[in-house]
C-alpha cells in the first residue's frame, strides 16, 4: 500500500485541544504527520523523519508491519467488537496467555485495559482490594517515587513525581508517599547502564515504613526506568532492595512496565534484565507496537487466588473497562508478539544496546551537552537551560529536529532516544549525526 507523500494542512486547527503539548506554539507552526512505515514518519509536507522515539516509546517493532496491519484488518471484518463483562472471545485468552508465557516467576493472570494510564490505576485498585479480601483493610497508602510516571489517572498521577504533572490538580489521593528519586548527576554523570551510585536510595523505603507503620502500606510502584522524566536507570541493586524491604513487611511491589515492557530494555521485561519478580506488572506501549491502544497487568498467581473465594456466580473484582480486551487489539497484539518472537527482537535490542551507548556517548564533549544516560535502547542527553526559560532548548531543538528529519522526546531540557528495536547501526549513526547538529544549532 502506497504512502501519501504529500497531504494539506487542515484550515482550522482549533477544535482539536492537544494533549501535553503547548498548543499555541504548535498550532503557530504545526507539526503534522500523514504516514509512517518501518523507521520513519511522513510528515504533510512529504519529507521523511527518522523514528527517534519509536513514536511515544512504544512502536518497538517499527512502523506500518504488514503482518500486524493485516491481523488488524481481518479482526475487524470478523468480530469488530465483544463485550468483556460476562463475555470474551477467543483471543483475549490467548493473548493474556502469552503475555503471562513472558512474565518471570509466577506472574501467570492478565487483566486488560487501553492504556498505561488504566494499567497503573488498575494495579493501584488491585492492590488495594487485595489487602482488603485478606483482612488487612488497614493497607491502604501508596507509595511512589518522586520525578515518576505513572499515567494520568487520579491514581497514577498522584502516586507519580513530577511535579508539573500534579500541581494543576490539587489533592488527588490522600495518603501518598514518595521515596526520593534516584538521579545524582555528581555521582552518576555519562553512565551507560545502572549506575553504580544509588542502589542505597531504595533504604529510604524503611523509613517511610517506620513513618507509616507497615500495616498502612498497601504498595509500593516504581519504573525500572523512568523514563518520561528523562531516562533514570535504577541504580545496581536498588530494585533487589525494594523487593526485599516489601517482602519484610508485607508490601506489594509494583513495576510500572509500560515504557520498559516488551524489548526496550533488551528482555521481555525490565523485571527480568533485573532478576526481580514484582507482585504486578504494568505494560502498555509496546504490547501492539502501538498500532492499537492496549494496556494491561500481570498478576502473581497468590493474589488472583485471593479474590476466588465465595459463591462462584459473584463478582470477584469490581473493575473493568468498556474496551477492555478489545479484539481489535487482541488482534494486533497477537501479530506483534508474532514479529517480536519471529524476529527475534528482544535479544537484537540486548546486542544493539553496546553499539548504542557508544554512539550516543560520542556526544560528550559538545557544547551545551551536561549529561548523557544510556541503558537497552534507550538514552536521555541534557542540554543546559536557556537562562530563565526552562525548557526553550530542547524545544527549539525538537522543531529543528523535525525539520531536519528527526523525531525524538523532549522532557523539561532533556532530550529522550528510544528508536523501534529494528534500528540499524547505520541509522543508530544518522540519529546520532542529526542530534549533535542539532545541539550545535540551538546552542
Amino acid at each position: 500500500m502506497a504512502l501519501p507523500q504529500t497531504a494539506a494542512i487542515p484550515n482550522d486547527l482549533a477544535a482539536y485541544w492537544l494533549p501535553f503539548t503547548p498548543n499555541r506554539a504548535f498550532k503557530a507552526a504545526p507539526r503534522l504527520i500523514v504516514g509512517a512505515k518501518d523507521m520513519h514518519y511522513i510528515a504533510a509536507d512529504g519529507h521523511k523523519i527518522l523514528d527517534g522515539s519509536a513514536g511515544m516509546w512504544c512502536c518497538n517493532a517499527g512502523h506500518g508491519r504488514d503482518p500486524i496491519v493485516k491481523a488488524i484488518q481481518d479482526e475487524a471484518a470478523a468480530l469488530d467488537y465483544a463485550p468483556p463483562f460476562q463475555f470474551a472471545h477467543p483471543k483475549a485468552f490467548e493473548l493474556a496467555s502469552r503475555v503471562a508465557a513472558l512474565a518471570p516467576g509466577d506472574l501467570e493472570h492478565v487483566f486488560f485495559c487501553n492504556s498505561g494510564s488504566e494499567a497503573v490505576d488498575t494495579a493501584l485498585k488491585i492492590a488495594l482490594a487485595y489487602h482488603n479480601v485478606s483482612g488487612r483493610a488497614s493497607r491502604t497508602r501508596l507509595i511512589g517515587r518522586e520525578r515518576g510516571y505513572h499515567g494520568v489517572g487520579f491514581g497514577g498521577t498522584a502516586v507519580g513525581g513530577i511535579v508539573a504533572n500534579r500541581k494543576q490538580f490539587g489533592t488527588l489521593l490522600a495518603g501518598v508517599d514518595h521515596l526520593p528519586h534516584t538521579y545524582n548527576r555528581e555521582q552518576q554523570a555519562f553512565s551507560k547502564g545502572e549506575p553504580e551510585w544509588g542502589g542505597h536510595l531504595a533504604d529510604e523505603l524503611e523509613r517511610l515504613v517506620a513513618l507509616h507503620d507497615a500495616s498502612t502500606i498497601a504498595a509500593v510502584i516504581v519504573e525500572p526506568m523512568a523514563g518520561s522524566t528523562g531516562v533514570l536507570p535504577a541504580p545496581k541493586g536498588y530494585l533487589q532492595k525494594l523487593r526485599q524491604i516489601c517482602d519484610r513487611h508485607g508490601i506489594l511491589l509494583i513495576f510500572d512496565e509500560v515504557i520498559t515492557g516488551f524489548g526496550r530494555l533488551g528482555t521481555a521485561f525490565a523485571a527480568e534484565r533485573y532478576g526481580v519478580v514484582p507482585d504486578m506488572i504494568t505494560f502498555a506501549k509496546g504490547v501492539t507496537s502501538g498500532t492499537v491502544p492496549m494496556g494491561g497487568v500481570v498478576i502473581r498467581g497468590p493474589i488472583y487466588e485471593a479474590f476466588m473465594q465465595g459463591p462462584p456466580h459473584v463478582i470477584e473484582l469490581f473493575h473493568g473497562y468498556t474496551y477492555s480486551s478489545h479484539p481489535l487489539a487482541c488482534a494486533a497484539g497477537l501479530a506483534t508478539l508474532d514479529v517480536y518472537r519471529d524476529e527475534d527482537l528482544f535479544a537484537r535490542a540486548k546486542r544493539l544496546e553496546p553499539v548504542w551507548a557508544d554512539a550516543i556517548m560520542s556526544l560528550k564533549g559538545t557544547p551545551g551537552v551536561l549529561d548523557i544516560r544510556t541503558v537497552g535502547l534507550v538514552a536521555a542527553v541534557d542540554l543546559a537551560s536557556v537562562p530563565d526559560a526552562f525548557g526553550r532548548r530542547s524545544y527549539a531543538a525538537m522543531e529543528r529536529a523535525f525539520a531536519d528529519g528527526l523525531m525524538f522526546r523532549i522532557t523539561g531540557d532533556t532530550i529522550a532516544l528510544s528508536p523501534p528495536l529494528i534500528v540499524s547501526e547505520a541509522q543508530i549513526g544518522e540519529i546520532v549525526d542529526r542530534v549533535a547538529k542539532v545541539i550545535k544549532a540551538v546552542m
